[in-house]
């Protein structure tokens, strides 16, 4: 039988083959997964044997990853902000660039908003991040995808903020005109929506088209959604804008911002120093 070092050496060679990058680290999680440990605790059985009812599940979640199945989804969770959500195929995959958006716009707040909204809320992670940070905040999460939301209300019940947090579905912000009045002014709106270029997304990787397309496709030039998202909050906002978008695309954003009446419109990169996100306020 071959040990764990020997399946992680072999398989590793095997994903790097196959274009997965980090592959050491992708077995690893796909290993510590199928035996039920942590990936650390690998280091400490290097020579223990696996058998074959180990070795079974394992095949068939190499052969799924290296065929492009992104990691997050055989594992079937990702971490997020230090919280664990459940990924899977019905929302985008959260990635690092939107755990560092929820840590700017926490930052951004030296206290709760009072009434905020997550549009395109997808897996619900920035909705329920923000939920759990600011407990006396009143949430919104709205998706103009059934499935999207279903997966976010699975992830609200698991870290128990399913009374914290108001599903909508529909398109954008319009869902919000079924709060009462007195209730429609939000103080903080939140959104990492499509901004794809329709053209570019046969072009993704493997990995990002295993996405849905809705959460992907931003149009001809891949703002469309952003600007209309813009256009309907000047009647609801009094407030913060927070949008996360394509990396080529603050400046065009920003002066739709401007021409639309908000103010102190800052620009922020992401890891890579690229302008991602833009901060707004309005009312």
């Amino acid at each position: 039988m071959k040990t764990v070092l020997e399946i992680l050496q072999s398989t590793a060679g095997y994903f790097a083959k196959s274009g997965i990058e980090s592959a050491r680290l992708n077995i690893e999680h796909l290993l510590a997964h199928v035996l039920g440990l942590r990936r650390m605790d690998l280091y400490m059985q290097f020579d223990r044997p696996l058998s074959e009812k180990e070795l079974g599940p394992l095949r068939d979640l190499v052969r799924r990853r290296a065929s492009g199945e992104p990691l997050q989804h055989l594992l079937g969770t990702v971490e997020f902000h230090g919280h664990i959500f459940k990924c899977d195929k019905r929302a985008l995959i959260p990635r690092p660039e939107t755990e560092l958006f929820a840590e700017r716009i926490i930052k951004l707040h030296e206290v709760a908003p009072p009434r905020l909204a997550d549009i395109g809320t997808g897996s619900g992670v920035l909705a329920l991040t923000l939920a759990a940070h600011w407990k006396e905040a009143e949430v919104h999460a709205v998706d103009i995808s059934p499935e999207a939301l279903a997966l976010a209300a699975e992830n609200a019940a698991a870290l128990n903020l399913a009374d914290r947090i108001n599903f909508w579905e529909g398109g954008l912000l319009q869902p919000l005109d079924q709060l009462p009045v007195g209730k429609r002014t939000l103080s903080l709106i939140v959104a990492n929506l499509p901004y794809i270029p329709a053209a570019e997304i046969s072009t993704l990787s493997r990995e990002v088209r295993h996405d849905p397309a809705l959460a992907l496709d931003g149009g001809a030039d891949g703002t469309q959604i952003i600007r209309e998202l813009i256009r309907q909050t000047t009647s609801k906002l009094s407030g913060m804008l927070a949008l996360e978008i394509g990396h080529d695309q603050s400046e065009a954003l920003s002066a739709v911002l401007s021409e639309s009446g908000f103010r102190e419109i800052r620009q922020e990169t992401d890891y890579q120093g690229r302008n991602r996100f833009l901060f707004s306020s309005y009312g």
